[in-house]
């Protein structure tokens, strides 16, 4: 039996996506089909596909989130049958119309969710949860800088930082982004085109610089954040849109002011069972409580892969992006 995928044969722009017929896996005894309904688009697709972060030569199927229905489970599977609605993350090969997916990545999908919700919370959703919640878990009177402000995560992370009773403060870069930044609750929004941001969050605090940046720019706001930190401040350097930071003094962090850098990973915030069915648990509650709004912009045919991650590059997006198989 054959499917349609997206094929990487080499890393490239987004054109060296190619819409293909490829066969489809039967799942081994631990291991789920699943029949995708909806697929995540991520940054993190972008550095696969450019080879950024390289992967094992040879084709492979880009995508890492999607949700859909379960189509066939191995023999040692009991917590999934045929039929349930399921979501994961975290496995690469998700631009496909069947997935292969281990069970032990799976969660189920409440009915009051979406399939196009669950695959637009699952990575940036869980991204922004722990990032409040454990990298730097916010209380209240913390301060925070969140860069790309209406990005996916930006939008999440502004929300889950409020509800813990943060100041957040965001960067985006035109106005239309600041309208949508404030309306996921942002209290103070600095338009990084126009302004000095590290400046203005000096400003913002009175002085004394802000207790975290949450940082998927990289390249091109990572000095800068650095000089936004109050003494023993924490700089949690996510993710690289603008390119990856060049080697570090780890030096400058001591000149700064003590101050502590992590580069966390969602996959080591998920690697245990209950972590990642809490984390996913807590989001999909929120979503069916009308606590989290998800901002999903725009859709495209899986066919059109291509153009979402033009899209996305081009930074002509916020919220989320989807493919529809």
């Amino acid at each position: 039996m054959s499917m349609k995928a997206i094929v990487v044969e080499r890393p490239g722009d987004a054109e060296v996506m190619r819409y293909a017929d490829v066969p489809t896996r039967q799942p081994e005894k631990d291991e789920v089909l699943v029949r995708t309904a909806a697929i995540g688009v991520n940054y993190l697709d972008v550095y696969h596909r450019s080879g950024t972060y390289p992967l094992a030569p040879g084709p492979f199927t880009p995508g890492m989130e999607a949700a859909g229905t379960v189509e066939i489970v191995g023999s040692s599977v009991s917590e999934f049958q045929p039929g349930d609605r399921v979501a994961y993350t975290g496995v690469l090969g998700s631009y496909t119309q069947l997935v292969v997916v281990p069970a032990s990545k799976l969660v189920a999908v409440p009915a009051n969710v979406s399939f196009e919700q669950a695959a637009a919370i699952m990575l940036q959703g869980m991204t922004a949860h722990y990032l409040a919640n454990a990298t730097f878990p916010l209380k209240h009177g913390d301060v925070a800088i969140v860069h790309a402000g209406a990005g996916g995560v930006g939008l999440l992370l502004t929300q889950l930082a409020k509800a813990r009773g943060a100041t957040v403060i965001t960067t985006v870069s035109t106005q239309a982004k600041e309208q949508l930044s404030r309306e996921a609750g942002a209290d103070h929004v600095i338009r990084y085109t126009e302004d000095d941001f590290a400046a203005q969050a000096r400003r913002i605090t009175g002085g004394r610089g802000v207790d975290v940046v949450y940082d998927s720019v990289g390249k091109t706001t990572f000095e800068k954040s650095l000089d936004s930190l109050r003494p023993r401040g924490m700089m949690v350097l996510f993710g690289g849109s603008s390119g990856q930071v060049p080697p570090f003094d780890l030096k400058v962090l001591m000149l700064k002011g003590s101050l502590f850098l992590t580069r966390p990973n969602l996959a080591n915030y998920i690697a245990e069972r209950a972590e990642l069915e809490q984390r996913a648990g807590d989001l999909f509650k929120a979503l069916e409580r009308g606590t989290l709004k998800l901002r999903i912009e725009r859709t495209y045919p899986l066919s059109e892969a291509s153009r979402a991650h033009a899209d996305l590059e081009a930074r002509k997006t916020t919220g989320k992006l989807l493919l529809i198989p």
